[in-house]
């Protein structure tokens, strides 16, 4: 007859890994306890990741999906397609286009939602939602690296010129795309 297994059972396989002397509470640092209890948690979360992806039948659909396209275009682009697409140009010029591509591109789908605004302000909305995010996933990239130890040199002023970037490109989009002044549309 099997033993039963506690609900907690799951979540104790993380901590049951680390050596006894590192689990004596008395014997370790705080800065060791507080490194500890972060190398559980982020075993514990890897565990459900991996644990929820792997029984997602998604997945499966994807990764068969990633393994057809690439044989699909084997002939065209060399093997492994997708992968090496995926590698693309990290600098940031590469990284800022690819964001404001990507961002802009759902301009026509924000429009139909606005219907009927002032195409002006509709716009303006807009752009002030794409840079609230921006803002937002920079800030939280920053802070990332900052905890890292590695926000700084050739990594920040890189960060840096990319945000940039962004925001040329997010002005540049907003000039393209904002209506003519009447009397501008009439010496035209």
């Amino acid at each position: 007859m099997a033993t039963p297994v506690s609900a907690t059972a799951g979540g104790s396989a993380a901590a049951s890994s680390v050596p006894a002397a590192a689990r004596d509470d008395s014997k370790m640092s705080s800065t060791a306890k507080a490194k500890a209890q972060l190398n559980g948690s982020i075993v514990q979360a890897s565990l459900t990741v991996s644990l929820n992806s792997s029984n997602e039948p998604l997945s499966v659909v994807l990764k068969t999906a990633l393994t057809g396209i690439n044989e699909a275009l084997k002939d065209q682009f060399g093997d492994n397609a997708i992968q090496n697409a995926m590698s693309q140009d990290n600098t940031p010029e590469g990284t800022a286009s690819r964001i404001v591509a990507l961002s802009t591109a759902f301009y026509d789908a924000f429009k139909q939602q606005h219907a009927g605004e002032a195409e002006d302000a509709v716009l303006d909305k807009f752009m002030a939602t794409l840079k609230r995010g921006v803002d937002q996933g920079f800030k939280e990239a920053r802070d990332i690296l900052d905890g890292l130890k590695v926000l700084n040199g050739e990594v920040a002023s890189n960060i840096d010129k990319t945000y940039t970037l962004v925001q040329q490109g997010y002005a540049d989009f907003a000039a393209a795309h904002k209506t003519q002044p009447a009397a501008e549309a009439a010496s035209s």
